[in-house]
């Protein structure tokens, strides 16, 4: 018997999600444009901003392997709802990729190429998506990177919704069409938010395997999104013209310090806060709340958002 059929079916906390949460999910199409937007584009908020820039960096590279994974997954699931969410969820991260490359290409324009980045982090991606020995093996790896990209989307799942509700963000004086990129992507976060965890089930479903990916996620999302703001940071184009030291890099840090109790960025303590509440056993993406928010945030976006 091959492992197609021998995918495992939702456990009750999943089966009850259905019962609660189940929407269609669907691409939508936005008309996003970028040509005024500011290198600083949060008005005083260096740091803030760059921490919005490694999101920019890291998602779409990020949604590109988890979009593959999930592909891979396809045929081990049986379950005809899960199948379409599967379907919708990749064409979800297709468009998010799409609209981040678009700010990635205003900062080339403004001086801030992030190839170097792109480049170390695409190998680091290479290797997590290699696959070798037989049928068996080959499974045991797609399990593995489901419980992966599964942890990475509670954390983006959690953004989201603190993009949908953080008034600090909206009153920043951050450029409309990024608070809108923010709101989008995050909405739709919130919206897909079980999906890749009720692949993980449907195909393996393992508490331990579940828990020591998330730890690994966590603490590998933790040092690349550090040592991305660090890159963009040092190599800012208009920072590196102040020779102040103080000016240059100090300051920044302290607002940047600022942004976060004024919940401009999100706090680098969410990954203290969250990671337990993703490890409990009987933990369920559902049971994050906010879809309510999120719904209605997509069908009055600003933004033109065209369902596929």
């Amino acid at each position: 018997m091959g492992y197609a059929q021998k995918a495992r079916s939702h456990d009750s906390v999943g089966r009850q999600r259905y019962d609660t949460e189940a929407h269609a999910i669907r691409a939508r199409d936005m008309d996003f444009t970028w040509g005024d937007v500011p290198m600083h584009y949060i008005p005083g908020h260096i740091v803030a901003t760059h921490v919005y820039n490694c999101m920019h960096l890291l998602l779409p590279e990020g949604e590109k392997v988890m979009s593959r994974a999930l592909a891979q997954a396809l045929p081990y699931i049986d379950d005809p709802r899960l199948h379409e969410e599967v379907i919708g969820f990749i064409g979800q991260e297709a468009t998010h990729a799409d609209n981040h490359r678009g700010v990635l290409d205003r900062l080339v324009d403004l001086g801030l190429d992030p190839s170097p980045v792109l480049t170390r982090l695409d190998k680091i991606l290479d290797v997590i998506m290699t696959d070798f020995g037989n049928e068996r093996v080959r499974h045991q790896l797609l399990c593995e990177r489901l419980a992966l990209f599964s942890a990475l989307e509670h954390y983006t799942a959690v953004w989201g919704k603190f993009f949908l509700q953080s008034q600090g963000l909206a009153d920043s004086g951050i450029h409309p069409m990024l608070l809108d990129l923010l709101r989008w992507h995050g909405a739709e976060e919130v919206e897909h938010r079980s999906v890749v965890y009720d692949a993980y089930l449907h195909l393996d479903g393992g508490y331990a395997r579940r828990a020591r990916m998330a730890v690994f996620g966590s603490l590998a999302l933790f040092a690349t999104g550090m040592l991305t703001l660090t890159w963009l940071v040092v190599n800012d184009p208009e920072l590196r013209r102040n020779r102040n030291p103080i000016r240059r890099y100090f300051t920044p840090v302290l607002r940047g310090i600022a942004a976060t109790r004024g919940k401009i960025i999100p706090n680098v303590t969410s990954f203290l806060t969250e990671l337990p509440t993703y490890l409990k056993p009987g933990f369920h993406p559902s049971q994050l709340g906010g879809m309510d928010l999120a719904l209605r945030y997509l069908a009055t976006a600003p933004i033109k958002a065209t369902a596929r």
